[in-house]
């Protein structure tokens, strides 16, 4: 359970010092359209929004060095992508650090190792970025430095789409330390053949999330997750 946890939850004891401090696109006249390589994972996201650079965003994400032979092997397993609508992009905007009341948009798709498979249950979905559950969440506020604090429950489903696919939506603040509170919105998938999770969270401070929260939920419901044919 613990690799499977290593695997999935970015805020790790690596994460913390980073953040403090493929996937194609194609651009619209409103939205920029994202998809997954295989076509079977897309989003969209305001076209005004600028990507991450992505050797930043790995290295945030997992602590690693983006040459390191971890990373590569990482790469083979995992693919993310990142949005920022603030005005220089920047990985530590993930959790909330120097953005004022500007949102970031981060996706990922873990396609799991034969022994993961059968330890992929909902709460591990709820916990794929950001500890929810918890006991997670006692765990990790153990990480010194850890800046999460304040947790609070907005929403959390259950979802069936169909096609095979399982999820769950949840929707949940923290108070970043240095960031003030900030509102997660996370929808997590596990594909109907068991061999991928595909992710997309939300963040932005608590008053924008208030503010705009149709936009976010426009951008929640264009994440979507098909069958693979063939």
């Amino acid at each position: 359970m613990r690799r499977s946890r290593a695997r999935f939850a970015v805020v790790a004891a690596g994460l913390v010092p980073a953040l403090a401090g493929g996937l194609t696109g194609c651009a619209g006249s409103e939205f920029t359209y994202v998809r997954h390589d295989d076509g079977q994972t897309y989003f969209k996201v305001p076209a005004a929004w600028r990507q991450v650079d992505q050797k930043a965003l790995d290295k945030a994400t997992t602590g690693a060095d983006p040459e390191s032979a971890t990373a590569r092997l990482r790469r083979q397993l995992v693919w993310s992508i990142a949005y920022d609508a603030h005005a220089s992009p920047s990985a530590g905007h993930l959790l909330g650090y120097g953005t004022g009341d500007e949102p970031f948009v981060f996706a990922r798709v873990t396609r799991l190792l034969p022994e993961e498979r059968d330890a992929v249950s909902l709460n591990g979905m709820r916990n794929s970025v950001i500890p929810v559950t918890e006991s997670l969440r006692k765990e990790y506020a153990q990480v010194p430095g850890y800046p999460l604090t304040g947790f609070e429950l907005l929403a959390d489903d259950v979802l069936q789409p169909g096609d095979g696919l399982r999820g769950v939506h949840v929707r949940f603040n923290y108070t970043v330390q240095g960031a003030g509170t900030q509102t997660f919105d996370l929808t997590s998938y596990l594909a109907g053949d068991g061999e991928r999770i595909s992710t997309l969270l939300i963040r932005c401070s608590a008053g924008c999330y208030r503010r705009r929260a149709a936009e976010f939920d426009r951008i929640a419901h264009s994440f979507k997750v098909k069958r693979l044919t063939g």
